[in-house]
């Protein structure tokens, strides 16, 4: 997990440091990926590139709103910012949009709970090097509901 705007928990470059002293790709594992579940885009990227070439991919999650930024980093890691959510877009990060709204604009409303539409199924597809444990293509995925592949 991130460290900025979330609830505390471990450096997570020094818990990344020492996981990287420790294990190595294709050493001890054929493809190592790394769901970095945080709130900001740069801490995402930085974590992509602390990863670049000792990992297979490196996706973000947490935002909900799939970013346009899949590629493949210098040293072989798949990256991309954040996958996206499944769920219903025709909503407010997943949740009903009309409470949503109520409570951004502090009217009456309960709370929290799913919005109930048509979902869509978004995050990516990673094409692997066997021999090398690194990512030869990356490509977004999103499949129904509101959001169309493009």
């Amino acid at each position: 997990m991130g460290n900025v705007f979330m609830k505390k928990c471990d450096d997570v470059f020094a818990i990344s440091k020492k996981f990287l002293t420790e294990y190595k790709l294709k050493e001890d594992y054929d493809f190592l990926v790394v769901d970095f579940h945080g709130e900001i885009t740069s801490e995402k990227n930085a974590i992509g590139h602390f990863f670049d070439g000792k990992a297979t991919l490196v996706v973000g999650t947490h935002t909900h709103i799939p970013t346009n930024d899949a590629r493949i980093l210098k040293n072989g890691t798949a990256y991309q910012t954040d996958a996206g959510m499944c769920g219903d877009y025709d909503s407010v990060i997943g949740m009903n949009k009309d409470n949503s709204l109520k409570r951004f604009m502090k009217k009456e409303s309960t709370k929290h709970y799913p919005a109930t539409g048509d979902a869509t199924l978004s995050g990516v597809i990673v094409d692997c090097d066997i021999k090398t444990g690194l990512a030869n293509k990356i490509e977004s995925y999103v499949f129904g509901g509101q959001l169309k592949n493009t």
